[in-house]
Order: structure tokens, then C-alpha cells, then sequence
């Protein structure tokens, strides 16, 4: 007969607190040999209700449960857009006792269970507002209605804190330097409570698009890659290419393929010809708040190009040679005569000595 352990939990669901529309999860790990069956019950804050079992699925497809029996049992539960029925005393339930579900006999060991509360909390009104004062945007919030204790609040962009606070106001504000279109996107106003309560604002502007480089440059026969780019919120719809002057540019026609993901676009051309594809070519963006475009400059270079820099080298060190020789040429015949004057000097000297010679001959006579 196999040896038996008896279930017991190495990990237990924790109590939460959570706002309306919010969503839940809890988790729940077990051990024994065999390895054990994990079920999740509800019993809600009714006076006569009772423990139900949960499934998958329940609640108008708001209940997902996720089991695992691998060397051990894991079971996650998940419930999305709580509303205040979902508020009340959530239990993990293991058991490993062969007789544990049987209809009609009581199995010899009881299910082991593990509790956790789920508070649901109406979720305040949030009143937000964005607002233009000269030349400066200003983002406020507004919570109305019943409230949490907040003990600060917090501006984010994204992941970015832009701005915090330990003010307990239900009001807050940021104040944003520059235009609107430079500081597009999708912000919140967090107060800092127990849960965490926060308010969106969007500043939404036409696609604000940007070349990834205003020139590109590339050899004749290879393939040209022209890139737009767009970081203004809300995304791109859809992007169109042409070239200035043109009808726009279907993506497969010809040699162009264009790649399109959100706000990111690239024009590749196969085969770069100088006479037909040099020019200036147009990335235009739309999006539920207008157009933007950006433009993007191709020059297209022979293959012979790359050859400019080592012929003029060549044509340079052959102009040198050519001063140099012809140097070298007209030279030689003035060193030929420096050479004549050199020897005809002894011929003088010894002329004049020769005279001197005689001169002192005759005064001795």
C-alpha cells in the first residue's frame, strides 16, 4: 500500500481590499501524497448565506480559476469588474482523501481549508480636467463623494512619477510647462489610499511625426530605408508613403515594401535607381485627431561613388611626381655649369702666382 500524507497548505490566500470595476486575484499552494485537490467556496456578508463552490467561469464569466498539479497543487482564482456582491469570505479548500468527493460516503480525512476576506469598496468620482493658461497646461483632479483616508498623491506619466505630495486634499493639480502637442499622452492623479484610488486624464493631439533621419544616402543597386517615427499620443491608424509630387505608394508595387507597426513605419525601395528614386519622400501619419507628416530626403550614389576618394589620392600623388621630375629636369644643367666654374678657378690662381713668381725675379734683378 502506497504511503499516504496527509494535505497541508505551504501557501495561503491573503485579504484585500479592492474598488468597484477593480479585479482580484488570490492564490492558494498545497502538498501530500497523493498530491491533493484544491476547490475554492464563497460565503458572502448576507446574514443566511451560505459557503458555495466556485468554478470557472462563474459569475457571468467574471470567475477564472487556474489549477496546477505538479509534484504539488497550485490554484490562482481571478475575479474582474468586482461590485460589491463579490465582497465576503473567500476559502481554499485541499484535500487528497480518495473518498473526498463521494456522494453518499464521508471520507476519513476532512478538507483542510484556508480563508482570506475580500472588502469591495465603491469607487469614488473623480472630476478631471485639463486646462491652458498662458502658454502652460494645467491637469487637475477632484475627488467627490465618500472617500478613503488619503495621505498624499502622486502625477504619473506611464511608469514616470512626475510629482508627489503628502497632502490629504482631495484636490490635486500639475502644471505642465510648453505645448500641448509636446507633452501628449495618457496621465493619472494618484491618491495615496488604502486601495489605491486614481484618476486619468489624456491629452490627445494630432501625430506629431518625425523623420528617423531627415537625408539618407545609398549606393546604386543596393536597397534604400527610409524610417518615420511618432511618439504623440493617441497611436497612429494608418501611415501612407508617396514621393513629392507623386500618387502615394502601395506597399508590394514595384520595388517598394512598406512596414507599418503603431507609430513606427519604414519605407524600404529594392534596387536603387539615381535617375528615378533620388528625391524627397513623405511619411504621413492619421489618427482619430488629424494628420502629421514628416519628410525624408534619398540621395542615391553610383557604384563608382565609393572610387572618387582613391582616384583623386591617385591623380594627387601623380601631380607630385609629374612637379617633381619636372624639377629635377631643370636643374641639372645649372648644376653641370656650377660644376665648369669650379674648375677653371685653380687655372686662375695658378696664373696669378705664376706672375707674382716673375715679378719677384725681376726686383731681385
Amino acid at each position: 500500500m502506497p504511503l499516504q500524507l496527509i494535505a497541508g497548505f505551504i501557501k495561503s490566500p491573503l485579504s484585500q481590499k479592492r474598488l468597484t470595476r477593480d479585479s482580484v486575484e488570490l492564490y492558494c499552494e498545497a502538498i501530500g501524497t497523493p498530491i491533493p485537490e484544491i476547490q475554492w467556496w464563497f460565503e458572502g456578508n448576507e446574514p443566511n448565506e451560505t459557503y458555495a463552490q466556485l468554478w470557472d467561469g462563474a459569475r457571468q464569466d467574471r470567475v477564472r480559476i487556474n489549477a496546477t498539479y505538479n509534484l504539488h497543487s497550485t490554484s490562482t482564482i481571478s475575479i474582474t469588474n468586482l461590485t460589491s456582491d463579490d465582497s465576503g469570505m473567500y476559502e481554499c479548500r485541499a484535500s487528497n482523501d480518495p473518498d473526498r468527493n463521494h456522494l453518499s460516503k464521508s471520507p476519513k480525512v476532512k478538507w483542510i481549508r484556508s480563508q482570506a476576506n475580500v472588502f469591495v469598496i465603491e469607487r469614488p468620482d473623480i472630476k478631471a480636467q485639463v486646462t491652458g493658461v498662458s502658454g502652460k497646461l494645467v491637469l487637475a483632479c477632484n475627488m467627490t463623494g465618500q472617500y478613503l483616508p488619503i495621505q498624499g498623491h502622486e502625477w504619473m506619466l506611464g511608469d514616470k512619477i512626475l510629482q508627489t505630495d503628502a497632502d490629504a486634499s482631495v484636490f490635486t493639480s500639475y502644471t505642465i510647462e510648453g505645448k500641448m502637442e509636446e507633452h501628449s499622452g495618457i496621465y493619472e492623479c494618484v491618491y495615496k489610499t488604502n486601495p489605491v484610488i486614481k484618476g486619468h486624464l489624456n491629452i490627445s493631439v494630432p501625430p506629431q511625426v518625425t523623420a528617423y533621419k531627415k537625408s539618407e544616402h545609398g549606393n546604386e543597386g543596393d536597397t534604400g530605408v527610409l524610417v518615420c517615427k511618432c511618439n504623440s499620443f493617441p497611436a497612429v491608424t494608418s501611415w501612407v508613403w508617396y514621393k513629392h509630387g507623386q500618387e502615394p505608394i502601395i506597399n508590394g508595387s514595384g520595388r517598394y515594401i512598406i512596414k507599418s507597426s503603431g507609430n513606427k513605419t519604414e519605407l524600404r525601395i529594392l534596387k536603387l535607381n539615381i535617375e528615378e528614386d533620388t528625391g524627397d519622400y513623405h511619411c504621413n501619419a492619421t489618427n482619430a485627431y488629424g494628420q502629421g507628416s514628416a519628410t525624408v530626403s534619398l540621395r542615391v550614389r553610383s557604384r563608382l561613388a565609393a572610387l572618387w576618394p582613391f582616384l583623386g589620392i591617385v591623380a594627387e600623388v601623380l601631380v607630385l611626381v609629374t612637379i617633381i621630375f619636372i624639377y629635377e629636369k631643370r636643374r641639372k644643367p645649372d648644376e653641370v655649369l656650377d660644376d665648369d666654374d669650379g674648375g677653371s678657378a685653380p687655372l686662375k690662381s695658378n696664373a696669378t702666382n705664376h706672375k707674382d713668381k716673375n715679378v719677384r725675379q725681376r726686383n731681385a734683378n
